[in-house]
């Protein structure tokens, strides 16, 4: 039986229109923003843990990341870290005005104030507002890494969008992509795999999307697109997949209790099988 108040917040956010979810999220009522927006310090030290770990680097890297959520102070906090470029590319984003401009006052010269708004320097940011195809068919450059947090899971056709961002990465680039597997209504996080496709598409699934896919699926879209993936669990609940297990339709269901308790993971991609479509050393 699906939980009452599952149900109620579900319908809820589905008929939201998105100014108002937007709202939500900036004033944090309810709908929590992603870690790059709200703790970028935090997120940017994230991706460089991750990356030793795979002997990579920050250092003098152009580094896109798909995804950004309307705060720059991602970008600017790669760049602190040794980051030669950062492309933000994320047609969707709105702007997150009061904090950008607060981050201009000590973030030169990778920002700066121009009529009260803060804008990137264009000789350290990009900023991309068209989706990650329209930016590889410009001929920009390259990127050595793509990054991306919380971002994958609200994707509409993972299998397109990671063809199109292993365009934009260079021969040598490294992937690195947090994906948290979870409904995103965090108190109950396998519900949405209780329901039947047409189910979730009619009436459950919220506004910004959960495509629902495991951790099988996504290891094989990487492998299609990379010559190198490896993938790591980051979190586990076993609790409450044990409580939801009876209800979990079996598309969603590997017979291995261990990898299909999985909520959070981090994949790894190189060696990109279709590399290079933007190779400019340009980005100005």
């Amino acid at each position: 039986m699906i939980p009452f108040d599952y149900l109620a917040l579900r319908l809820i956010r589905r008929m939201a229109p998105r100014f108002l979810v937007q709202g939500a999220m900036r004033l944090r009522l309810g709908i929590v923003s992603g870690t790059e927006t709200r703790l970028p310090e935090e997120a940017a030290q994230r991706y460089v843990d991750a990356l030793a770990s795979a002997r990579r680097t920050l250092e003098g890297a152009t580094v896109l990341v798909f995804g950004y959520g309307g705060s720059f102070g991602l970008p600017v906090a790669l760049l602190r870290r040794g980051a030669r470029h950062v492309v933000l590319c994320d047609p969707y984003a709105v702007p997150d005005r009061p904090a950008n401009r607060a981050l201009a006052a000590q973030a030169a010269p990778y920002l700066r104030l121009l009529n009260g708004e803060a804008v990137p320097d264009p000789n350290w940011i990009t900023l991309v507002e068209q989706d990650v195809r329209q930016y590889a068919a410009s001929g920009r450059q390259a990127a050595d890494l793509v990054l991306s947090s919380s971002v994958y899971e609200h994707l509409e056709d993972p299998e397109a969008v990671t063809a199109d961002l292993a365009q934009v990465t260079a021969d040598s680039g490294y992937h690195l992509h947090f994906i948290d597997l979870r409904d995103h209504f965090f108190k109950y996080p396998f519900e949405m795999l209780c329901h039947s496709e047409a189910a979730w598409r009619r009436f459950l699934n919220p506004t910004s999307h959960l495509n629902r896919c495991r951790v099988g699926q996504y290891e094989a879209i990487f492998r299609r697109h990379f010559a190198e993936v490896r993938w790591e669990a980051l979190s586990r609940d076993p609790q409450a997949f044990g409580r939801a297990k009876a209800r979990i339709h079996p598309e969603f269901l590997t017979g291995d209790d261990n990898l299909d308790a999985v909520t959070r993971i981090v994949v790894h991609a190189g060696m990109p099988r279709q590399p290079g479509a933007c190779k400019e050393r340009s980005v100005s």
